[in-house]
């Protein structure tokens, strides 16, 4: 399936740059450089993927994030030079999926890409996932690891669940909450991180070099995908 990428910069270099790259890798493109031509063609045409940038002329990047999920599910990954945590919460927050600063390797976009366009293909989870000697068996929510059922609490399992169905995603801490204990207790930051911590006790995971749960200081968490052949 080819994904239909819609890049919206008010940089005309770097929509050239976005458009030739992701063509040549067989990616279709469309591009925008302010957010009304950007949800202009979101509301006409068929976009699986939105590369935005928060700076924009007129609508900024954050209003178009706000507009567009008030209609579509489409995946956004957020390229800005905004680099401060207050900036990436506030995007990921209002609905971004994803965070990439500028400058960036255009290989780690291409990642991000493939990360949140297994959404955008249609893929259902499976009902086992596989991390390596970790197994999820979603329906009847079992945890083995290394072949050894893994007792976890039904919260620690809602977490793991969370996490393990959006890999590659980074993964605030309000969007944990709402997720896991629901929107009463969105100021909770301190439950994600008390969970988190036993839940990489109980996998063996070092946060030092962690094969499952990577900490996004002062952001939240990104599960480790799969490894996956280069594109």
């Amino acid at each position: 399936m080819t994904l239909n990428v819609l890049a919206v910069d008010d940089d005309e270099q770097i929509l050239r740059a976005l458009r030739t790259s992701l063509k040549g890798r067989g990616y279709d493109v469309r591009t925008a450089s302010n957010g009304e031509t950007a949800l202009d063609i979101l509301r006409d045409e068929k976009v699986d993927v939105v590369l935005l940038d928060l700076g924009l002329p007129g609508i900024d990047g954050h209003e178009v994030i706000r507009q567009a999920r008030a209609w579509r599910d489409v995946p956004i990954i957020v390229l800005t030079v905004r680099d401060s945590q207050e900036h990436k919460v506030a995007a990921l927050d209002a609905g971004a999926d994803d965070y990439v600063t500028k400058p960036f390797a255009i290989e780690e976009l291409l990642a991000r890409i493939r990360a949140v366009g297994r959404r955008a293909s249609g893929e259902t989870p499976r009902a086992v996932l596989s991390f390596g000697e970790l197994e999820i068996d979603l329906a009847r929510e079992a945890v083995k690891l290394r072949g050894e059922l893994l007792h976890l609490t039904p919260t620690e399992y809602r977490l793991l669940e969370a996490m393990a169905t959006h890999p590659g995603k980074l993964l605030t801490h309000s969007w944990l909450l709402q997720q896991v204990w629901g929107p009463r207790y969105a100021d909770e930051s301190h439950y994600v991180r008390v969970y988190v911590r036993q839940l990489r006790r109980k996998l063996g995971d070092d946060p030092a070099t962690p094969r499952y749960i990577v900490t996004e200081s002062g952001l939240g968490y990104r599960w480790k995908p799969e490894p996956e052949d280069p594109a």
